[in-house]
């Protein structure tokens, strides 16, 4: 038996998450699934939950919103509650709202207040490009130029950043910065703590993207005193495609009054007066914009179930496991084919949840591996992105995954495909 099949064996036999993976339904064509973060799978549970809640919709009609185990009304906050221990936040400074755009739109317009000189954004060239668009309009509401008055740290690889070029951007002009947790093409992780007492000793404010890491990397918010984050809640926390998205802002900017108003950011207590005066939450739950999605909510509250009852750390554990056994496969892959490189950073805590390899033919192998069961991301125009979750990934899926693609390498059966992207990717 190989040594890396023997390891998969072992890990397998002592993983406490294997109780999981049953809880999962996977597609009949691909029952190798490592596009985690893109799109999780859906679980039982989260299937439960939509179902639970469209009958309450078939029992109640209007008075769900206040009725049934349940009430719509209050949805938001059930969910924040259990999405706050995730990220090392109190539940009042999160809300669960949204999509991850909006948010981020959001959270800009309530906290760039630009004054004098300073009234510049820093992000980075590798930030996913929904956030540049908010920031790049952000500032044209403002008067600004985004040529000018948006700041991109480069890359001296094309695939990570160095947290002291970041810190070095920090200059006097900036007035608000949004970098990733985990960028979403390589997977490195970033050191927030680090970042947010370099911003702050500056005066700036600062937020984060957690879209690829919320759900396999904890955090600790609260204690970091970041300004802000968002993230959206499909991929490793698995909520079904467009599930709500959600939104962090520290406790110290509470009272203030949000950028763009929407009733259900009302106080509960105050949003049926019906009156035009706006009166605020006093929490997180302010920055909420029109009534909520419940359906798009509903598999969220199955989902968050389970990580309540694992714990992050737990989870963490076994997703630095599984993509350190990822690392070390695809290093052996390398030695066969020496186009085959992986980049995302070695050590464990600059490190995301999801292996990040670049090969000329990058596009033609994922075609090929998901001919053979194997489903992975494709990122033009060289990446291959394989994302394994604690919750449902085996160990054995990335032996098998290994095999598969040691075949493709050493026999070019990828050369059958064009290299080109489908629609999606």
């Amino acid at each position: 038996m190989n040594l890396l099949q023997k390891k998969a064996s072992k890990l397998d036999n002592d993983d406490f998450l294997s109780q999981y993976r049953d809880e999962f339904y996977y597609p009949a064509s691909s029952p190798i699934y490592l596009d985690g973060n893109s799109l999780g799978l859906m679980s039982k549970r989260a299937e439960s939950s939509l179902i639970k809640s469209m009958n309450d919709w078939k029992t109640f009609a209007i008075d769900g919103w206040t009725e049934g185990t349940d009430p719509w009304l209050y949805y938001s906050e059930t969910l924040s509650k259990l999405t706050a221990p995730l990220i090392g936040a109190r539940e009042s400074e999160v809300t669960v709202t949204g999509s991850i755009t909006t948010n981020l739109h959001q959270l800009v317009a309530s906290l760039y207040q630009p004054k004098g000189k300073r009234k510049k954004i820093l992000t980075d060239e590798l930030a996913f490009p929904t956030d540049v668009y908010v920031l790049e309009s952000q500032l044209i509401l403002h008067g600004e130029d985004p040529m000018e008055s948006l700041i991109k740290v480069k890359s001296t690889d094309g695939h990570t950043l160095n947290e002291e070029d970041i810190i070095d951007q920090m200059n006097d002009d900036v007035c608000l910065i949004l970098l990733p947790t985990v960028f979403y093409r390589s997977g490195q992780l970033l050191n927030i703590n680090k970042l947010t007492k370099a911003a702050h000793d500056r005066g700036i404010i600062i937020g984060f993207d957690l879209a690829h890491s919320i759900g396999v990397v904890p955090h600790d918010l609260n204690h970091s005193e970041c300004d802000f984050a968002v993230w959206c809640t499909y991929k490793y926390l698995n909520s079904g495609p467009g599930g709500v998205a959600g939104l962090f802002i520290h406790e110290r900017h509470h009272g203030r009054v949000p950028g763009l108003t929407g009733w259900f950011g009302s106080d509960k207590t105050k949003q049926f007066d019906m009156a035009h005066t706006f009166t605020p939450a006093n929490n997180a739950s302010a920055y909420q914009l029109g009534t909520p999605h419940i359906f798009s909510m509903a598999p969220l509250l199955g989902s968050l179930e389970m990580f309540e009852e694992i714990g992050m750390k737990c989870v963490r554990e076994k997703s630095l496991t599984l993509t350190s056994y990822l690392r070390e496969a695809f290093e052996d892959l390398n030695k066969l084919d020496n186009k085959f490189i992986v980049i995302t950073p070695y050590e464990d805590v600059r490190r995301g949840g999801h292996i990040a390899v670049t090969h000329p033919d990058a596009a033609r192998i994922c075609k090929d591996l998901k001919t053979k069961g194997v489903i992975p991301d494709y990122r033009a125009p060289n990446v291959i992105r394989f994302a394994p979750s604690p919750l449902y990934s085996s160990y054995d899926d990335l032996w098998q995954t290994y095999m598969i693609l040691k075949n493709i390498l050493e026999n070019k059966t990828f050369e059958r495909f064009s290299n080109e992207r489908n629609i999606i990717a």
